[in-house]
C-alpha cells in the first residue's frame, strides 16, 4: 500500500476552507466608509422583504403612539423624571419608583425596537435592484424624524409634562405615521409618473378632507391638553380652555370627515371610479363611524382610560385611511429609468482604487 506524500497534506486546504467569503481589506474600507452600501452590493431582498419592513416601521409608529397613551393615561408621564437618565443616578428605573417608573421606562425602550423597524426599512429599501432613491429617502426621512420626536420626548418630562410639549410630540408621531404610510404604499409601486385614476375634482374633494382631518387630530391634541388626563398623579397644568367647548369642536370638525369621505364614496360611485378608490374610501367611512361611537360613548362616561386609549388607537388608523384614500387616486406603474442603477454595486470598486494596490 503507498504512503501518503506528506506534501498533499501540507499544502491542501480543508474543503471548508472554500466556504469563507475573501475580505478584502478594500472591502472593510468600504464597509466603513458606507455600510449601507456595502450591504447592498452583497444582498437584493425580495419585494415582499421591502413592504414587510416598510409595513413593520409603520405598525411600531402606531403601537409607539399607544403605548405613550398609555404612559399618560396611568399617570406614569413622570414615572422616570429625568431624561435621558430614568433617575439622576440610574439609567433603567429601580425598585422605589414602582409600576410607573417600568411603564415609563418601557415606553422609552420601544423606542429603540422602533428604531430597530425603521433601520430596517432603510437597508432593504436601500438594497433593493433596481435602486429606488425616493424609497430610500423616505426610509431616511422617518429615522430623523424619530430622532426629532425622541429628543422632543425628553424635553416633555424635563419641563414636567407641559401639554402644549405633549401635543407637539403626538403631532410629530402623526407626521411620522404619515410619512411610514405613503413608503409602505410606495413599496408596492413603481417609480414612474403618477397617473391619476379620477378627475381633478374628486382629486380636490380628497385634499379637502385630509386637510380637515388634519385639523380634527390638532384640536384632539387640544382635548387631551385640555382635559383631566394630565399624564402625572401630581399637579401638572393643563391648556387653560374650556374643555367642553374644545370637545364640541372636535365633535364637527369629526363630522365634517364623516360628510366629506360620504360624498365621496357617493361622487366615486357616481362616475365609475375604479375599485381601490372605493374600497378605501368605504373602509375609511366604517373607521369613522366606529371612531365617533367611541368619542361619544367616552364623553358621556367620564373619559375612561381604556376607551381613552382605544380613541388614540382609532385616530392612527384613521389617520392612516385617509393617506390611503388619497394615494389610492394614482397608480405609478414601474419603470427602468437611467438613474435607477444600483450605486452600491459599484462604490466597493470605487473605494478599493482609492485605497490603491497592496
Amino acid at each position: 500500500m503507498a504512503e501518503p506524500d506528506p506534501r498533499e497534506s501540507v499544502h491542501k486546504r480543508p474543503p471548508t476552507m472554500d466556504r469563507v467569503p475573501n475580505v478584502t481589506r478594500a472591502d472593510a474600507q468600504a464597509a466603513l466608509r458606507n455600510p449601507l452600501a456595502f450591504i447592498a452590493a452583497r444582498w437584493t431582498p425580495d419585494p415582499r422583504t421591502v413592504r414587510r419592513a416598510a409595513l413593520a416601521a409603520l405598525v411600531m409608529a402606531v403601537v409607539i403612539v399607544v403605548t405613550g397613551g398609555a404612559v399618560r393615561l396611568t399617570g406614569s408621564g413622570l414615572g422616570c423624571p429625568t431624561w435621558p437618565k430614568c433617575t439622576e443616578d440610574s439609567i433603567t428605573t429601580t425598585s422605589e419608583m414602582g409600576l410607573h417608573g417600568v411603564i415609563e421606562f418601557g415606553n422609552r425602550l420601544l423606542t429603540y425596537v422602533l428604531c430597530a423597524a425603521v433601520g430596517w426599512a432603510i437597508v432593504a429599501a436601500r438594497s433593493q435592484k433596481p435602486y429606488r432613491r425616493g424609497l430610500t429617502l423616505l426610509g431616511w426621512a422617518q429615522f430623523w424624524i424619530v430622532m426629532g420626536n425622541a429628543i422632543l420626548g425628553g424635553i416633555v418630562v424635563l419641563v414636567g409634562l407641559n401639554p402644549y410639549t405633549v401635543a407637539a410630540h403626538f403631532l410629530l408621531s402623526s407626521a411620522l405615521i404619515a410619512v411610514a404610510t405613503v413608503m409602505w404604499q410606495r413599496t408596492r409601486e413603481g417609480d414612474g409618473e403618477p397617473r391619476p385614476l379620477v378627475g381633478k375634482a374628486v382629486r380636490q374633494l380628497v385634499w379637502c378632507m385630509v386637510a380637515v382631518s388634519v385639523l380634527l387630530i390638532a384640536v384632539g391634541t387640544v382635548v387631551t391638553g385640555a382635559g383631566p388626563h394630565a399624564g402625572d398623579s401630581s399637579e401638572v397644568p393643563r391648556m387653560p380652555l374650556d374643555w367642553e367647548t374644545v370637545s364640541k369642536l372636535h365633535a364637527v370638525l369629526a363630522w365634517i370627515v364623516v360628510t366629506l369621505t360620504f360624498a365621496l364614496w357617493f361622487v366615486l360611485k357616481a362616475v365609475d371610479a375604479p375599485a381601490a378608490p372605493l374600497a378605501r374610501t368605504r373602509e375609511l367611512f366604517v373607521i369613522l363611524l366606529a371612531q365617533g361611537a367611541i368619542g361619544y360613548v367616552q364623553y358621556f362616561t367620564d373619559l375612561p382610560e381604556v376607551l381613552v386609549g382605544l380613541h388614540m388607537f382609532g385616530s392612527c388608523v384613521m389617520w392612516i385611511w385617509v393617506l390611503r384614500v388619497l394615494l389610492s387616486l394614482r397608480e405609478r406603474p414601474g419603470v427602468t429609468a437611467p438613474d435607477a442603477a444600483v450605486p452600491a454595486a459599484q462604490e466597493p470598486a470605487a473605494s478599493a482604487s482609492i485605497a490603491g494596490p497592496r
